[in-house]
């Protein structure tokens, strides 16, 4: 069953006769197309591609599944058309989509038609993975896990947090990376007790913990790794609490499989490392979906916590502690439901404090 089928399945059981998705993540996992500015429209007997005169012939060789509607009036206008042609009196939007003008524009388009927002209606579909998906994933993953063998190489006392970023950036590149999966964290010494500590033009210096949290875009689909080294040696409660987050991390992965919570995941994280006494010292959750977004569903956070796990998600296991003005640990894997456990997708040595 293709995607577009999915879709047009849980519209039927929504009773919902007509989507809009504006989703740029959305539009291509349906449709294959790659641009920007564009939407989807969806019934139960048409799918449309709606988009402009500089992505016509791209989108001659990408899509197939979808008719290519060209919009010269804009997007809403080319719905308004299209819709005016059936008898479909409510339109479903993407409601975490559509900014509040957006909204209004488009009401103001298809004046009598009844707008119904929806949330996450494609986004459910992308969080399990079939085979392609998986592979391209997997593709990403590895040029992540040759970027930190990489980094264990170049990193040396004296270079800014920024330069060590900007090689690791030009190595996934050279690789075949499209892009980095988001900002490039190089946080060396008491940054890396901060969780987002992206790179600065601080100088890694001797005898000091770096924390590297990273990915890459390989055709569409990204990675999310952290790893922790020491830039020589570094006092014994840094080596305890990366000790504590890979014992955490190793749990994580021992506990992950189909029927299992988010949240059951996210008490079994914390727990560990609150009974260690560090429990303050953990503030985020302890892991989220990748794809086409760096996050999305399902994974060990907010919203999630009762979503059971099932084969074929892609989730991430990231255990951390940091102790401010001192130093922090975290390590992440990229973890692959199977029917019977998990796949750690992620291969970047872990096993003991690295130190160079």
């Amino acid at each position: 069953m293709s995607r577009l089928q999915r879709l047009r399945e849980k519209m039927a059981v929504a009773q919902l006769p007509a989507l809009l998705i504006t989703n740029e993540k959305n539009v291509t996992y349906l449709s294959h197309f790659t641009g920007d500015e564009s939407a989807l429209l969806v019934t139960a007997d048409q799918a449309a591609l709606i988009t402009d005169s500089r992505y016509v012939a791209q989108a001659k060789q990408q899509v197939t599944e979808f008719k290519l509607v060209l919009q010269t009036k804009g997007i809403f206008a080319s719905v308004a058309t299209l819709l005016a042609k059936t008898s479909i009196t409510t339109l479903g939007f993407e409601a975490d989509q559509l900014s509040y003008s957006e909204f209004l524009q488009l009401k103001q388009q298809l004046g009598r038609t009844n707008l119904q927002p929806t949330t996450e209606m494609v986004a459910q579909l992308r969080e399990i993975k079939d085979a392609h998906e998986i592979a391209l994933l997997k593709q990403a993953i590895a040029i992540t896990d040759a970027c930190f063998a990489h980094l264990l190489e170049f990193v040396q006392v004296g270079q800014t947090e920024l330069a060590v970023a900007a090689e690791m950036e030009y190595f996934m590149r050279n690789q075949g990376a499209s892009a980095s999966s988001f900002a490039t964290i190089v946080a060396s010494g008491v940054r890396s007790a901060w969780p987002h500590g992206i790179a600065s033009d601080k100088k890694i210096a001797n005898h000091e913990l770096v924390t590297f949290d990273f990915g890459c875009y390989y055709q569409g689909y990204t990675s999310d790794i952290t790893r922790t080294i020491a830039v020589g040696t570094v006092d014994q409660e840094l080596q305890d609490i990366y000790q504590l987050v890979l014992d955490t991390n190793r749990a994580v992965i021992k506990a992950t499989k189909p029927g299992v919570t988010g949240g059951e995941i996210n008490q079994l994280a914390h727990g560990m490392i609150d009974q260690a006494g560090y429990g303050a010292n953990f503030g985020h959750g302890t892991g989220h979906g990748i794809g086409l977004d760096i996050h999305e569903g399902p994974g060990a956070w907010g919203k999630y916590n009762r979503q059971a796990l099932v084969s074929g998600n892609v989730v991430t296991d990231e255990p951390g502690i940091y102790l401010e003005g001192h130093g922090g640990v975290r390590i992440e894997d990229d973890l692959l439901v199977t029917p019977n456990g998990c796949e750690v997708l992620t291969q970047a040595p872990k096993a003991e404090l690295l130190v160079i």
